[in-house]
C-alpha cells in the first residue's frame, strides 16, 4: 500500500515568537508545489496561535508538543487537547522521550492523554522507543511491545486511523547517533506487525509510522526509502528552514 510522508519538526522549548513565525513562514515558502509529502511543524504553547496564523493558506500542518489527559479543571500550568484544537492545532505530539524520561510519564498516563486527544478529534503522533541499555540488552522489541500494547490500549481500528506512531531510538535523540537504516526499518516493521495483531492488517497497513532520532538531509533519503518508513520527527534540525525543507523533499 502506499502512504504519503509525514515530516514534522519537533520544535521542542526553542524559538521566540518572532523567529518561530519567520521559521514557519520561510517553511511554507520552501515547499514544492503539488508535492504529496505532508509537513508539519510541533509549536511551544506561547506561539501556537501565531504560527497557525502565518501558515494559513498553506499546507503546514501546526501542532502541540503535550498535553492533559482531563477535558478542563484545576491543573494548573496544563494545556488541554481541547485547548489545543481551539488554538489551531491540528495534531499533538503525545509520548515524547524526553516527556517519558525526562518527566516521569508511564504508558497508562500517555494512553489517558492519546484518548483525550481523539477524544476532541485531534490526531495524534504517538512516540515510542528504546534506551541505550534497553538495547545492548536486546530488549527492543519488547519495550516497544510494551509501549504499543498498553499505550493503544482500549483504542478501535476507526480511533487508530487518527494516529500516527513516531519510532525514537531514545539513544539515537540529539546525540547525533543515528540508528542504521536496518536498525530503523526492522524496528519500524516490528511495529506495524504489532499494530496488525492488534487492529488487523487494514488498519496496519494504513498506519504512518515516522523515524526521530537525529535524523538530518545526509541521512533522510536513505531512511525514507525503506519500506516501512513514512516521514520522519525531526528535532534539531528543524530549526532552521534549509535543513528542514532538505529533510522534506529528500524523498524526492
Amino acid at each position: 500500500m502506499s502512504r504519503p510522508k509525514l515530516i514534522v519538526g519537533n520544535w521542542k522549548m526553542f524559538t521566540t515568537r518572532q523567529s518561530a513565525v519567520e521559521l514557519a513562514k520561510a517553511v511554507a515558502a520552501g515547499l514544492k508545489p503539488g508535492s504529496t509529502t505532508r509537513v508539519g511543524v510541533a509549536v511551544p504553547g506561547p506561539w501556537i496561535t501565531s504560527v497557525v496564523e502565518a501558515v494559513a493558506g498553506t499546507p503546514v500542518e501546526v501542532g502541540g508538543q503535550n498535553c492533559h489527559f482531563e477535558k478542563e479543571g484545576a491543573f494548573t500550568g496544563e494545556t488541554s487537547a481541547g485547548m489545543l484544537k481551539d488554538a489551531g492545532c491540528s495534531f499533538v505530539v503525545i509520548g515524547h522521550s524526553e516527556r517519558r524520561h525526562g518527566f516521569g510519564e508511564g504508558d497508562e498516563l500517555l494512553n489517558k492523554k492519546l484518548k483525550a486527544a481523539l477524544a476532541v478529534d485531534l490526531p495524534v503522533i504517538f512516540c515510542v522507543g528504546e534506551l541505550l541499555a534497553e538495547r545492548e540488552a536486546t530488549q527492543t522489541e519488547a519495550v516497544l511491545d510494551r509501549q504499543l500494547t498498553h499505550g493503544l490500549a482500549g483504542l478501535t481500528a476507526e480511533q487508530l486511523a487518527r494516529v500516527v506512531i513516531a519510532y525514537e531510538p531514545v539513544w539515537a535523540i540529539g546525540t547525533g547517533k543515528v540508528a542504521t537504516t536496518e536498525q530503523a526499518q526492522a524496528a519500524h516493521a516490528f511495529i506495524r506487525g504489532k499494530v496488525a495483531a492488534i487492529f488487523g492488517e487494514n488498519a496496519a497497513a494504513k498506519l504512518l509510522i515516522q523515524y526521530g532520532g537525529s535524523v538530518k538531509a545526509d541521512n533522510a533519503a536513505a531512511l525514507l526509502h525503506q519500506p516501512d518508513i513514512d516521514g520522519a520527527l525531526v528535532g534539531g534540525a528543524s530549526l532552521k528552514a534549509d535543513s528542514f525543507l532538505a529533510i522534506v523533499h529528500a524523498d524526492g
